[in-house]
């Protein structure tokens, strides 16, 4: 559920009628921290006015002050907040980056937690379709992008990634079916599929807070990807030519050559 209640979650953005017509509307979910936040400030660089959305409200409304974006408190997984979300967009929407989602847990599937299963589904699946649902109509006015943030998991299968192997097929399966039903029609919809990403907080929420067991899993690996990387990558796919549809973007550390190939060096 989100944070917030309606009255706070986001200060009124200007009226379209007085938003220049140049400027370009994006909106980045999971805006909060990670992949999010540093995509929301790459956009808003390149001239977006970016709306910012986010569960945890303080920190997206900090984020949305820095950037000269809008601040909008939105849990994905309530179809309340993703209406107010579409409603304070309005009916223009050049762009939209489904970011939000994530891991939880990482236990072999004869030991698995069915209940952090339901959430990364309801997340990563329920969530992006519901407020690709919702922008739909904002994107075709528009003639905007869609970008689904997916993830290698996506691609192959690994220990104790059941769930979340699933989780996020699933949500490459919205972005695949989606492309195939606005076939015709001016919106290209495209995929970037990150590696190993070393965020602030993605190990650490997946591990419940177990900082050590976090930090583990980039242990002697040289040079992870950073949230940095994957928001350049969303930029580039964004300032395509309206014809050229990136359909499915990889995108990993030379340290990782597969899921389960990753060169490490010794620590001390």
């Amino acid at each position: 559920m989100s944070e917030t209640t309606p009255d706070q979650r986001s200060p009124q953005p200007a009226p379209p009628e007085q938003r220049s017509p140049e400027q370009r509307v994006a909106v980045v979910t999971g805006a909060s921290s990670g992949i999010g936040a540093a995509t929301a400030r790459a956009l808003a660089a390149d001239g977006y006015r970016v709306f910012c959305a986010a569960r945890r409200f303080a920190r997206v409304h900090e984020l949305a002050a820095e950037i000269d974006g809008v601040a909008v408190g939105c849990d994905i997984t309530n179809a309340d907040d993703v209406a107010l979300l579409a409603d304070e967009v309005g009916g223009h929407l050049d762009l939209l980056v489904n970011n939000a989602g994530g891991a939880v847990g990482q236990e072999p599937l004869g030991e698995a937690d069915l209940e952090a299963w339901h959430t990364m589904y309801t997340t990563n699946v329920l969530g992006t379709g519901r407020v690709t649902k919702a922008l739909l109509p904002a994107l075709l006015a528009a003639e905007g992008t869609v970008v689904f943030v997916t993830s290698t998991a996506a691609e192959a299968a690994y220990e104790g990634g059941a769930g979340y192997n699933a989780a996020k097929a699933g949500e490459r399966m919205l972005a695949r079916a989606l492309r195939l039903e606005l076939c015709g029609q001016p919106v290209r919809v495209c995929e970037i599929a990150p590696g190993m990403v070393h965020t602030e907080e993605f190990s650490l929420t997946r591990f419940d807070g177990d900082a050590e067991r976090a930090d583990s899993v980039y242990t002697g690996v040289p040079d992870p990807l950073v949230a940095e990387d994957v928001a350049e990558a969303i930029c580039w796919v964004a300032a395509r030519p309206p014809h050229v549809n990136i359909d499915q973007l990889t995108i990993r550390p030379r340290a990782q050559a597969a899921n389960h190939k990753v060169h490490r060096i010794a620590t001390p």
